[in-house]
């Protein structure tokens, strides 16, 4: 059960209401990862042509694995509050889902006292954006979303996992 909304502890705030990053020093280090995913939806010739890498920009799919994990590498530089880990693995898997979605799974994985959603959210968000990129000319309706945390393990938290 939920606290009520008056009852929410902030961990971000101090006690004058001020941003402040979470000392995480007391906590335990453990594995912990997580998987997060989005959906990057365009015109089925277009999702061919990211997927058949032959887009005018080049290889979409290469260059989004890429950036997607920079991108969760990165992650402590973009978000203000978020601690910098020791990432052990990220990885950046595409599969097509349907003609006109392309899905993309970004996995994180550390050894460290605080949990690694926000470097996969992160993942998984630099590449939909940088597939986004490479394909704008052929299409500039590109959607991309919903994005969702699908699992997590690790920490005094434990297992999440989303169920559908």
């Amino acid at each position: 059960m939920n606290p009520a909304p008056d009852k929410i502890e902030l961990s971000h705030l101090d006690a004058d209401g001020a941003a402040r990053m979470v000392d995480v020093s007391t906590k335990a280090e453990t594995v912990r990862e997580a998987t997060v995913s989005t959906i990057v939806a365009t015109r089925i010739e277009v999702l061919d042509a990211i997927v058949g890498g032959t887009l005018a920009k080049g290889d979409a799919i290469a260059t989004a694995r890429i950036a997607g994990i920079q991108g969760a590498k990165r992650t402590h530089e973009l978000i203000p509050l978020c601690h910098p880990l020791p990432l052990t693995q990220v990885s950046v898997e595409f599969e097509r889902p349907s003609p006109t979605e392309l899905r993309i799974t970004c996995t994180a994985r550390a050894t460290a006292r605080t949990g690694v959603e926000m470097e996969a959210l992160t993942g998984a968000s630099i590449a939909a954006l940088t597939i986004y990129d490479m394909a704008k000319s052929a299409d500039r309706s590109i959607r991309i979303g919903p994005m969702q945390l699908e699992h997590k393990s690790g920490g005094a938290s434990g297992t999440y996992r989303r169920s559908e």
